[in-house]
């Protein structure tokens, strides 16, 4: 992961434009053939129309993306006939294959959600198996095929080696007799009783042996713990970043090593003296030096000290990967690589959206996105992160005041990791940018992040 990172230090661009591209068309197209067009002129897929929710594994790790419509689109289309539904789902599809959805989520799955009449559609033999998962949606109207038909298409799409998911809840939904041939059930954990909950759970697993179940908008720890100790496989929701009351907490010992070496950075004392502070870091000053004679730099002679390894790379650059390390530095916090993504995600935005500002504003930039959930790894207040790693003062009134020119572009940024299409319009608006722009912005730096974070 270093590696692909530093090539992004030094300037080489990680994902190749071409995939860029086919991501951002995620938002910006859709491919229907005309026949397809409903006949009544309804409505074809708008701009903008999927978003992605983060699935974290038992390990913590980022597991896998849920691919859906935004929350407006949802409603907007909830009460229309199943055509509009099919013309959503199609081009969710089609450009899952179009932008090689395998290869730019490696080791994770996507999962998507499709209407239950649409599971015999050929574009689905055109998506990856073996990193799909269908999230089978009943749509209730009177055009709804017959149960039985609907799980024998499952049968066959399994056979093909697809996964399925199935919502249910412990009160009865539509897709409910889904659950029989569901390989993962989700539910939405944070409307239900705890001890309802438990006892559903233990009822699935009773009629579905070996059964994984995903846990749907957590909003705290709490919540995650009581979904963990039942025996969930994958969680979303906003507990992910979740801010709690770390007044007490100081910064582990890695992580406080790596803050004095970002502070003497900044103070920009001198070279020697960093150089002699890495050396006290066995393990720190080795990385570097692997990482500085890595093919990936391509340097054409061998670094062995630590001064030139810390002149070769400049300062601003040295400040980027300290920053980066600060994410993995102490074992305590499990989440840190889902919160390094997420981070790179805004910082690669942020940057994108600065194309044509100086240097120096856009990599101001880049450390605002970075730094925006530094406080929710280290575990510590904000104030006391930015701090202790003496950012600037534009910086910290960006990420703890939203205050100041770059807070707008991070409050665009964070916008655009939910599903309310409004709040995006209407973060967009204030910085200036079109939703669309905003959009293949967030999914280019999304494509950059998963490159640099893939293990």
């Amino acid at each position: 992961m270093l590696a692909n990172f530093l090539k992004r230090l030094f300037g080489a661009e990680v994902t190749p434009r071409s995939r860029q591209d086919e991501f951002a068309r995620l938002n910006r197209e859709a491919p229907i053939r005309p026949s397809d067009i409903p006949p009544s002129g309804e409505a074809s897929a708008p701009d903008g129309f999927v978003c992605r929710e983060t699935l974290l594994g038992r390990d913590q790790r980022v597991a896998a993306y849920h691919f859906l419509l935004q929350q407006g689109t949802r409603t907007r289309i909830a009460k229309r006939s199943r055509r509009i539904h099919h013309v959503y789902a199609e081009v969710l599809v089609r450009n899952l294959i179009r932008m090689d959805v395998a290869k730019l989520l490696g080791h994770r799955l996507a999962v998507i959600e499709l209407p239950d009449s649409f599971l015999d559609h050929p574009s689905i033999r055109q998506l990856p198996a073996k990193t799909l998962v269908l999230n089978v949606v009943a749509v209730p109207d009177t055009g709804a095929p017959r149960p039985e038909d609907v799980l024998e298409k499952i049968r066959a799409l399994k056979r093909e080696g697809f996964r399925i998911a199935a919502d249910v809840q412990p009160t009865e939904t539509p897709s409910a007799y889904l659950l029989g041939e569901a390989d993962i059930a989700i539910v939405r954990a944070d409307s239900v009783d705890p001890r309802r909950l438990r006892d559903f759970v233990a009822s699935m697993g009773e009629r579905r042996k070996g059964l994984q179940w995903l846990a749907r908008g957590l909003p705290s720890h709490d919540e995650f713990s009581l979904c963990f100790n039942l025996g969930a496989s994958f969680f979303q929701g906003p507990f992910i970043t979740r801010r709690e009351d770390w007044s007490g907490n100081q910064l582990g010992p890695n992580s406080a090593r790596l803050a004095d070496l970002l502070s003497r950075l900044r103070r920009d004392v001198d070279t020697r003296e960093i150089a002699e502070q890495l050396k006290q870091d066995p393990a720190l000053s080795l990385r570097l030096i692997r990482y500085i004679n890595s093919a990936a730099i391509g340097l054409r002679e061998e670094v062995t000290s630590i001064e030139r390894a810390v002149l070769q790379l400049g300062r601003e650059k040295l400040y980027r990967w300290l920053t980066l390390l600060l994410y993995g530095a102490d074992a305590g916090n499990a989440a840190a690589p889902a919160l390094l993504e997420s981070a790179l995600v805004r910082a690669r935005m942020l940057e994108l959206l600065g194309e044509g500002l100086p240097a120096a504003q856009r990599e101001a930039l880049f450390l605002v996105g970075l730094l925006s959930l530094v406080d929710a790894v280290l575990k510590v207040p904000m104030e006391t992160a930015l701090a202790q790693l003496a950012a600037s003062p534009e910086i910290v009134a960006a990420v703890t005041s939203s205050e100041g020119p770059m807070a707008a572009l991070l409050g665009l940024a964070i916008a655009c990791e939910g599903d309310d299409q409004d709040a995006i319009a209407q973060a967009a608006e204030v910085c200036g940018v079109d939703s669309e722009t905003a959009s293949e912005a967030h999914l280019q730096a999304l494509a950059w992040a998963l490159e640099v974070t893939r293990e």
